[in-house]
């Protein structure tokens, strides 16, 4: 679902930045005053570099042609809270955006937009942990995780089609724009929803304060095999599962070739221009690739590089709140 800057107008595309922006601070701001404790500070940030590997494997949609990959909004506000969780995503997309070209760097603000703060601050809080507000079972998991992976990815869908209308330089109108993408996204949603599911249930079983809305969540206790494991499945998308990514466009390129007949498409302009030629300096690894090698080196730093990323912003959180109640002050 990453958006191109080929989508956006400049005007929506700041204003989508203005809005992100403001979602992200609103979200450092409240992990101030939340208990995002040292044990969960690890549990992000190797969740958030999960999801970077995760999103790098595309699978197949049987009988249409296209493809779809996890979005993680709602892996990650499950384990460690919408406001982390959105911070995480954050990473995730920068890091691709500057680094492999994933992404536009106008389109940045619609895609956090897209991509986490639809799941992590609105259908996480309103959605995922009510249903689960009188216990939590494996079945309860699942059904929690498919309901909100789906209705995440309806939105983000939706949004897609409401930013690209209102930019109005795409030849991509409203009706048959969206009559694509609700559904395909349907079914990638689904998918995810499962994923997490299963996921979130290892980790349940495995540590049941490890989940953000479990009822019990003691300050101390290890979440070592948690952790490793994360680490692992990390480790093996991005090394291995990603070069055997499905080779079809995913949902939003799918789309745009069902109603233009080409996946990608260009737009012109000082701004486009300035944005296209930083993204080409930035991307060290275009298309998860060096030096038009294979993903596995490229899946293996990139992982990295969002787990450092995503704990240096945590950290950088977490001690700012420390040092204020050392001091005492704001």
């Amino acid at each position: 679902m990453h958006m191109s800057d080929a989508l956006l107008s400049p005007a929506v595309a700041f204003t989508m930045c203005a809005v992100s922006g403001a979602a992200a601070a609103y979200s450092a701001a409240a992990m101030k005053k939340d208990d995002l404790s040292e044990n969960k500070l690890p549990l992000t940030a190797i969740a958030g570099a999960f999801v970077f590997a995760a999103q790098m494997i595309n699978f197949t949609i049987p009988g249409t042609g296209s493809s779809g990959h996890i979005v993680g909004g709602i892996l990650l506000a499950a384990l460690a809270g919408g406001h982390a969780a959105l911070l995480a995503v954050v990473a995730v997309l920068l890091i691709q955006a500057f680094l492999f070209a994933d992404g536009g760097l106008l389109a940045l603000g619609c895609n956090i937009f897209n991509m986490g703060v639809i799941p992590c601050l609105i259908v996480y809080p309103l959605i995922f942990r009510p249903m689960l507000r009188k216990g939590i079972t494996p079945q309860k998991l699942t059904a929690a995780s498919v309901i909100s992976s789906v209705l995440a990815l309806q939105a983000g869908a939706f949004s897609v089609v409401i930013e690209t209308t209102l930019s109005g330089i795409a030849e991509l109108p409203f009706s048959a724009f969206i009559t694509l993408m609700l559904p395909i996204h349907l079914a990638i949603g689904i998918v995810e929803g499962l994923i997490t599911g299963a996921v979130l249930t290892f980790v349940w079983k495995a540590r049941p304060e490890a989940l953000d809305c479990a009822a019990a969540r003691p300050e101390r206790g290890s979440m070592k095999t948690v952790i490793i494991v994360l680490a692992a499945l990390a480790f093996f998308c991005g090394a291995i599962l990603s070069s055997f990514a499905s080779e079809y466009p995913d949902g939003l390129e799918w789309s745009i070739l069902k109603v233009t007949g080409s996946e990608e498409l260009s737009a012109s302009g000082a701004i486009h221009d300035k944005s296209a030629e930083l993204q080409e300096r930035s991307a060290l690894m275009p298309d998860y690739s060096i030096g038009g090698g294979g993903t596995a080196a490229a899946g293996v730093i990139g992982t990295a590089v969002t787990f450092a990323v995503t704990a240096a912003i945590c950290a950088l959180i977490c001690g700012r709140k420390k040092k204020t109640d050392l001091t005492g002050k704001a």
